[in-house]
């Protein structure tokens, strides 16, 4: 694992032999140029940073008391390693803008200024309310050129949640982790969630938002078979599979448009006629339905 700085500073956690062995030539060509600045860590670092990692070891993440899906739901039509899938960049948007604006206002809705955010599979877009200053943002993903175009990060670094699910970071060190239009290629989702549990800080947000598009032949087999309803269930599940998170909160909406986080029940409110169905059936709305699911770690805080 790496980590990259903006000012294009590049440092490794681990010794370098390490990183060798995890990354293909894709991800590191492109950003190796005359303007990194490479350093190793000493031995003595080295030490210092194996301990660390005895350290959180030691303590635990939050506890996995069951697991959510079968060996079968968790297999990919497209068994090829995902960091080869995603070695060239896609500075796309995967939803539309409905999407895109629901889901900053939800984000200005719960994330508060001056927070240390964890920005787990992304992009190069975040979809931050702009006006919003927060105390660090890192990132999280897997192809090292979107997520250097991202303005919003203050580091990131490249990692295959589905190969190794830790995270190497501190226990309690972030307030708020998001994961957008992702969760359904995570193979190991109870693994990783119980990681985020442990990178949280008490009453730490958890904020998944999603909707039906996807990369079919690299989503779960669980995810590909269901619908909407089911991968909002899904998702819940994997919050309940992980002993500490409160009762997730689900947040839809449907039709697109902006409006806040507050409005993302306007689907529950419909009245039940044609119209409702049709759009349910997607022959009413082109725009893509947004599905969010929310969770704190032990708590949710108050504030005024």
């Amino acid at each position: 694992m790496f980590i990259i700085h903006p000012n294009l500073k590049l440092c490794y956690p681990s010794a370098p032999t390490q990183l060798q062995s995890s990354f293909s030539p894709p991800f590191t060509t492109p950003i190796l140029h005359s303007r990194i600045k490479i350093t190793s860590s000493s031995s003595s670092s080295s030490d210092n940073h194996q301990e660390n990692l005895q350290t959180k070891s030691s303590s635990s993440a939050g506890r996995i008391k069951r697991l959510v899906l079968t060996q079968e739901g968790r297999t990919k039509l497209n068994i090829s390693p995902d960091r080869d899938f995603y070695a060239y960049p896609r500075f796309v948007t995967h939803v539309d803008d409905g999407f895109i604006s629901t889901l900053t206002d939800l984000y200005r809705e719960r994330l508060r200024p001056g927070w240390e955010v964890l920005d787990l599979m992304s992009s190069w877009v975040s979809h931050l309310p702009k006006e919003v200053e927060f105390k660090r943002v890192v990132g999280h993903g897997l192809n090292p050129q979107e997520l250097a175009k991202n303005p919003r990060l203050d580091y990131f670094f490249v990692k295959d949640l589905n190969q190794d699910q830790e995270l190497e970071m501190e226990n309690c060190s972030f307030d708020a982790a998001l994961c957008t239009v992702s969760v359904q290629y995570l193979q190991q989702p109870e693994k990783v969630f119980a990681e985020v549990f442990r990178v949280l800080k008490p009453g730490g947000v958890f904020i998944l938002s999603f909707s039906n598009r996807l990369f079919y032949e690299k989503a779960v087999s669980a995810w590909r078979e269901g619908t909407g309803y089911s991968r909002v269930q899904l998702v819940v599940q994997y919050f309940q599979c992980v002993e500490g998170f409160t009762q997730p909160e689900i947040i839809r909406k449907f039709g697109g448009g902006g409006g806040g986080g507050g409005g993302g029940q306007a689907d529950q409110k419909l009245p039940f006629s044609i119209g409702w169905i049709m759009r349910l059936l997607g022959s009413l709305s082109t725009s893509d339905p947004f599905y969010a699911v929310v969770a704190y770690k032990n708590f949710k805080p108050i504030y005024e």
